[in-house]
């Protein structure tokens, strides 16, 4: 029998990265129990609530202070690997934690330095190098993000045993910027969040919310790559042939928020673009639902976690076509330049007044989340899990 070991490293604030961690715990609690035994470490502890049920070993698997000093002055001076984890297994009690269950394979699901830090088996996954392919973005080129960046994904590259990718694109990325093969690379595409599956309408959202009652949305905390200025810039074309027409932002100020209220303030949009700012998980699925269309012109990808969870729901999409998210969305979307205000303004005007696109979008959504779920993604894992032990 195998013995499978599952790290969570991040909290419900890490967002998208939290509700990964969610699907890979459901995949290896789906694990067959005649084949595998399964220990989830955990280093928060909001991560109770999501394991007290669980058939598998449970453990607290805490970060220290003296833990994170050693390795900023490793990663400072580019000290070798070798040495750190020779040191960390009998410095280091989270490396401990993890060699002392003797695990044939420990998967990382959060891009995680432990991957590379503990001398164990690992199956790391790498979601994006966007700091390559999109330095123009202080969110990711920043000198400090940058490196630090560029040292986790070469050790994980160099040390774990098997590489999670979330499309073609991002396999063929991290090869061409690692100079690692491609046999041990395997992609996993993401799944909808948990939350989105719920149906029913929140306990008080209609009192929490004042909104039009037709609107496109965009869920985007407000950084720089996720485009706002753009997608605001489309609406002031549109302002004065489709006057109805009311745009609904929901994110939390980053460093693009300044830069995208001075934008809607030029083209004086503040009747047309309401700014709802954090929404909880539990009334991302009314929003959608409630949305006339999904319009995403992110720079960002491989791929997205948007428009899957508009596609379970039935919300038509509009996502710019770069990366891999041809590839994610098929022709259940439309597709935009992102660095172009006119196509973007094109894809919205058509989700805004064609009655017939939208509903024949909300179909090819639905039909293509229906043929990727949970299920799938769990069956996917196994099959990735049994070529990295048997090879």
């Amino acid at each position: 029998m195998r013995k499978i070991g599952l790290y969570l490293g991040v909290d419900p604030s890490a967002g998208g990265m939290y509700q990964y961690n969610l699907a890979m715990l459901d995949a290896v609690s789906a694990l067959p129990q005649d084949q595998y035994r399964v220990v989830i470490a955990f280093s928060s502890p909001a991560w109770a609530s999501e394991l007290h049920d669980l058939d598998g070993k449970v453990v607290p698997a805490h970060d220290g202070l003296w833990r994170r000093l050693f390795w900023k002055v490793w990663r400072m001076f580019d000290l070798p690997i070798a040495a750190a984890r020779t040191l960390s297994s009998y410095l280091d009690p989270l490396v401990r934690t993890l060699q002392k269950e003797r695990c044939d394979l420990w998967i990382f699901p959060s891009q995680d330095t432990l991957s590379f830090q503990s001398a164990v088996p690992a199956l790391s996954a790498i979601h994006d190098l966007m700091h390559r392919y999109e330095r123009r973005f202080p969110e990711v080129s920043e000198q400090s993000i940058y490196r630090h960046r560029e040292w986790t994904y070469r050790n994980i590259c160099s040390w774990a045993i098997g590489i999670l990718v979330d499309s073609a694109i991002g396999k063929q990325q991290v090869m061409e910027s690692y100079g690692r093969t491609g046999e041990r690379i395997f992609v996993l595409p993401y799944v909808p969040p948990r939350y989105m599956h719920v149906q029913k309408v929140p306990d008080g959202f209609d009192a929490r919310y004042t909104l039009p009652d037709k609107f496109i949305l965009y869920p985007a905390h407000f950084w720089e790559h996720k485009n706002h200025k753009r997608l605001i810039g489309a609406i002031g074309l549109l302002k004065d042939v489709l006057p109805d027409m009311r745009l609904v932002l929901v994110g939390s100020a980053k460093d693009g928020y300044r830069s995208a209220i001075g934008e809607i303030q030029r083209l004086k949009l503040e009747k047309e673009i309401v700014i709802l700012g954090h929404v909880s998980d539990t009334d991302m699925p009314e929003l959608y639902r409630r949305a006339r269309a999904l319009v995403m012109p992110t720079h960002f990808g491989p791929t997205n976690i948007p428009p899957l969870e508009a596609f379970l729901v039935g919300c038509p999409v509009a996502v710019s076509g770069i990366y891999g998210i041809p590839e994610q969305v098929g022709d259940a979307a439309l597709l935009f330049d992102p660095e172009s205000v006119e196509e973007i303004a094109k894809c919205v005007e058509r989700l805004w007044t064609d009655d017939a696109l939208c509903i024949m979008l909300a179909a090819r959504g639905k039909q293509r989340a229906a043929a990727w779920g949970q299920d799938r993604f769990n069956a996917r894992l196994k099959e990735i899990i049994d070529v990295v032990l048997c090879s």
